[in-house]
C-alpha cells in the first residue's frame, strides 16, 4: 500500500511538472514569462490592485512591481491610482495584453493534448476525483489560494 501511494505521489508531482514546464514553454512562445504570463490571466478576471495581485500569485509585492512595469512598458497593462485611495494602484490588462493572454492559452495545448489520451467516461472520473482531492478540508483554507478562477495556476 504505500508503494501506491509512494507511486501515485510520484505520478502527481511529474504531472505537476510537466504542466508547469509546458506553460512556460507557452509563455516563452509569445515573449513572456510564466510570471508575466499568470498576471495576463489574473487581469483577464478584471482590474486588480497591486497587493491583490501579489496576494493572489503568492508572490512578493516588490515582485508584482517589477512584472507590471515590464508588461506596462510593453503596452500590455496599465496602472492607474484608485480613485478611492490615491496610495493604491491598481492594474488592468489592455487590448494588447489580451491579446497576448490569448496566445498563450493557444500555445498551451497541453491540458487538452494529455486529456485527450482519456476516453470521455475516464475524464468524468478524473473531474470527481479532482474535485475530492481539491475539495476543501481541514487545514486547507492556506491552500486555497493557490486555485485561480479560470484554474489556471501553473507557475
Amino acid at each position: 500500500m504505500a508503494d501506491d501511494a509512494s507511486t501515485l505521489q510520484q505520478q502527481v508531482w511529474d504531472f505537476v511538472y510537466a504542466y508547469d514546464a509546458a506553460y512556460d514553454r507557452a509563455a516563452q512562445a509569445v515573449g513572456l514569462s510564466a510570471a508575466q504570463a499568470c498576471l495576463l490571466g489574473e487581469l483577464t478576471q478584471g482590474t486588480r490592485a497591486m497587493g491583490d495581485l501579489a496576494v493572489e500569485l503568492l508572490c512578493d509585492p516588490s515582485n508584482v512591481t517589477q512584472l507590471v512595469a515590464r508588461l506596462e512598458a510593453r503596452g500590455l497593462v496599465t496602472r492607474l491610482p484608485d480613485p478611492a485611495d490615491r496610495r493604491v494602484k491598481r492594474v488592468s490588462i489592455t487590448p494588447a495584453g489580451r491579446r497576448e493572454h490569448r496566445a498563450v492559452r493557444r500555445a498551451f495545448g497541453f491540458p487538452d493534448d494529455r486529456l485527450g489520451h482519456l476516453t470521455g467516461e475516464e475524464q468524468r472520473q478524473l473531474s470527481v476525483l479532482l474535485a475530492k482531492v481539491l475539495a476543501p478540508g481541514p487545514g486547507a483554507a492556506a491552500e486555497s489560494a493557490s486555485t485561480a478562477p479560470d484554474g489556471e495556476r501553473p507557475a
